[in-house]
């Protein structure tokens, strides 16, 4: 009989993984999150507004223990970059 591993994170890696297409792709969106929850927390007495609270209610008070659970609550989700537009600085082909 298999036994039931209890998670030191919640929500589970497995869960996560779910929502990305890569272990790197996490890695990125959860730290990049992170910090812009590390700078709204930062910024709260000065009232300057210019960071995105957190989405979602936890009782975790790591900013990364809070991105992970935007993540799992779908409040966070990866966005592709747009491709950048070719430079004016070229000449254009010849037709």
């Amino acid at each position: 009989m298999a036994q039931a591993y209890d998670s030191m994170m919640t929500p589970k890696i497995e869960d996560l993984m779910g929502k990305v297409d890569s272990k790197f792709k996490l890695v990125t969106l959860a730290s990049l999150r992170a910090r812009q929850i590390n700078a709204y927390f930062g910024q709260l007495g000065e009232g300057l507004g210019a960071n995105i609270p957190p989405q979602v209610t936890s009782v975790a008070r790591k900013p990364l223990s809070i991105a992970f659970e935007e993540i799992a609550a779908d409040k966070i989700v990866a966005v592709a970059p747009a491709d950048e537009e070719p430079s004016t600085d070229t000449e254009p082909a010849a037709e």
